[in-house]
């Protein structure tokens, strides 16, 4: 069958085919020149790159060509010239067209903001078109964008009908039988790819942005929907579980614990020695807050000065890591100190209520346990998650049905009290005004209170009220970072003239780092963050230089406060003699752990890499496998994902 034929019914679709691989091609080399420094490109790579990009091309031009050869087979071939063929083969060109124009532009957004092509992430945000969709109008001049995409789309339209493509489609004599065929040959080739070319095909170079670079967005996009979960079990290495847990309980026992004795357990009773102490708590979650802003990790922009403040002060970690680069990742490890098991954070899965979480031991020792979130709780399962774990909620929120059906009280900020506002939210003055407001309620009802917080202003759009501090509003992250500080400020002066406020711990910690992205997949000074304990009662100024995770905090101020208490968590006490440094990090498939300066990477498919990590250059070098290491890694996740699964993670 000859395609090119003028009077090939075919002649539309192939030349159609053939934008979809030129406009990618242009895409990816855009991409390349826009991250060239770091890409690291030579003669070998180059071809690697668009060589195998060009394969993942071609398997997005058969899947875009399919809906319309399927019309083909269906429309008999006497329509062919009739006007309803006309008008819905240029719809059908013009909408395809736009959405490729859309999803290329989407692209390069999503490159500015994480340097990699389409995950779950994506899939994601497009779950929460309100929050994704404001957030890109208040960061781009989106009419502006829209405008250009349905011109480009309009000129390709043109160009296609002047080179008399359109009118050779609707004059093509090709027979029905051969029109079946060319359908089933699609939905073949389409096959294979789905069922043999996976998207970690293009993971095999040792620079992450070639690997980024080599894929396709929109096959990323649907490779991520359909993998949007991962069974640890399925693709991960395995070893036996009594092993597993048998490690797990020697990594986790210290002079104050005792396990329960189940086999498949972590369960344990902390017994402390010392006169227990019950302050109220609330801890600060700062979005995006890397460790390098502030002047205390060695910045010199001077954004942070009441973090720097605080920290010379007060108690100060300074070797804590993240354990992901999404907020539904922190959230996770500070309620639930465990490790990220590989897709979705907990806050996201079902079967997520009902856990053993730090807010579950707040409300054993007498205390009343809070959510407040800037934004709407909707986004990522927050109300939900933490509703359905005992907390109450207070946000700025649409009155959504999934958000009322929790069986706890769900407060919402009112219009009244609010200053400003941006597509993800409040701003954090706003936000720390209900806190306290909240905190004078619970203060007056004389019990001790727990707030979770979440803050919103160091996220792009990076807009907070005008007038503030120094640096215009919508700049960009030094600014958004500037104001988060200076709103803390606030926050803690007005804090201070509360009679609570003396007996009140105030923890400020990161929820991830405002860039994961490095030569690495897993980039680890990327995922160092700060973490400072304010007005513990009896404490005077510590810096804990130990290496620790974001899923140690609680462990640590637990014993800080000499509670005894029931544990399912995996962090623990920093301060312990018997602590080993390690921390556990990761992407959604890739999951680390490092022990001194030994990397351990889990990967799908069952692959094990082992580094030794300088810190100072950030290197990781490939080294032979410490399998002792290597099985304590195995182990902490293996176990996590087992007992989210079994239950065992309930109360």
């Amino acid at each position: 069958m000859n395609f090119t034929k003028s009077k090939n019914t075919y002649n539309l679709l192939l030349r159609f085919g053939g934008m979809i691989l030129l406009l990618s091609f242009l895409v990816r080399l855009t991409l390349l020149i826009m991250s060239w420094p770091d890409a690291g490109m030579g003669f070998l790579s180059f071809f690697r790159v668009f060589g195998t990009g060009l394969l993942y091309d071609l398997g997005v031009a058969v899947f875009f060509c399919i809906p319309y050869a399927l019309y083909l087979v269906v429309v008999p071939a006497k329509w062919n010239k009739s006007i309803v063929n006309r008008v819905v083969t240029f719809t059908f060109f013009f909408i395809t067209t736009l959405i490729l124009m859309f999803s290329f532009f989407a692209e390069f957004t999503f490159w500015g903001e994480f340097e990699s092509r389409f995950n779950f992430i994506a899939v994601d945000y497009l779950i929460y078109t309100y929050e994704v969709v404001n957030n890109i109008n208040e960061s781009y001049p989106l009419p502006i964008l829209i405008s250009i995409m349905l011109a480009v789309t309009a000129l390709l339209t043109w160009y296609f009908a002047r080179k008399g493509w359109f009118r050779a489609a609707f004059e093509g004599e090709t027979s029905w039988l051969k029109r079946l065929t060319v359908l089933a040959c699609l939905v073949v080739i389409a096959a294979g790819f789905s069922l043999g070319v996976p998207n970690t095909m293009a993971e095999k170079g040792k620079n992450r942005y070639q690997d980024e670079l080599a894929k396709a967005g929109i096959y990323s996009f649907f490779s991520a929907f359909k993998n949007n979960e991962l069974s640890y079990d399925h693709f991960y290495r395995l070893i036996d579980n009594h092993t597993a847990f048998d490690v797990m309980r020697r990594q986790l026992g210290d002079s104050l614990t005792t396990f329960d004795g189940r086999e498949y357990s972590i369960r344990r009773n902390i017994n402390d020695t010392g006169a227990a102490i019950r302050p109220n708590v609330i801890l600060v979650t700062i979005e995006s807050l890397s460790a390098e802003f502030l002047n205390s990790f060695g910045s010199t922009a001077g954004l942070t000065p009441v973090l720097d403040s605080l920290a010379k002060e007060n108690i100060l970690f300074t070797n804590m890591y993240a354990t992901g680069t999404r907020t539904v990742r922190g959230m996770e490890a500070l309620t639930l100190a465990v490790p990220p098991t590989p897709g979705s954070s907990i806050v996201r899965r079902p079967g997520n209520e009902n856990l053993s979480t730090v807010g579950a031991i707040f409300r054993e020792q007498g205390y009343a346990t809070g959510f407040f979130y800037g934004g709407d709780g909707f986004f990522d399962n927050m109300n939900k998650f933490f509703g359905s774990n005992g907390y109450n909620i207070t946000d700025k929120g649409r009155n959504m049905l999934v958000d009322d059906d929790i069986a706890v009280s769900r407060n919402t900020i009112p219009d009244s009290l609010i200053n400003f506002r941006n597509a993800w939210g409040i701003c954090d003055e706003d936000l720390y005004n209900s806190v306290i407001r909240d905190a004078d309620a619970r203060h007056q009802s004389g019990k001790p209170f727990f707030d979770f917080v979440m803050t919103t202003s160091n996220h792009r759009p990076f807009t907070y009220p005008e007038g503030k501090i120094d640096i215009p509003s919508g700049q960009g992250r030094e600014g958004a970072v500037k104001y988060t500080d200076y709103a803390i400020g606030q926050f803690l002066e007005k804090a201070k003239t509360k009679p609570w406020f003396k007996n009140t711990v105030i923890i400020f910690v990161a929820d991830h780092c405002a860039s994961s992205a490095g030569k690495n997949e897993i980039n680890i000074a990327k995922y160092h963050i700060p973490a400072i304990i304010c007005n513990l009662p009896g404490a005077g100024a510590l810096s804990i230089d130990k290496m620790c995770s974001q899923i140690d905090l609680f462990p640590t101020l637990f014993c800080f406060m000499n509670w005894d208490y029931s544990s399912n968590l995996y962090g623990q006490n920093v301060l312990d003699p018997r602590f080993h440094e390690r921390i556990m990090l990761g992407t959604y498939q890739k999951l680390a752990y490092m022990e001194k300066d030994n990397l351990v990477i889990l990967g799908p498919q069952q692959t094990v890499e082992t580094y030794r990590y300088n810190k100072t250059s950030n290197e990781q070098i490939p080294v032979p496998a410490d399998s002792s290491i290597v099985t304590k890694a195995i182990a902490n996740y293996q176990t996590a994902y087992y007992l989210f699964k079994s239950g065992g993670l309930k109360l």
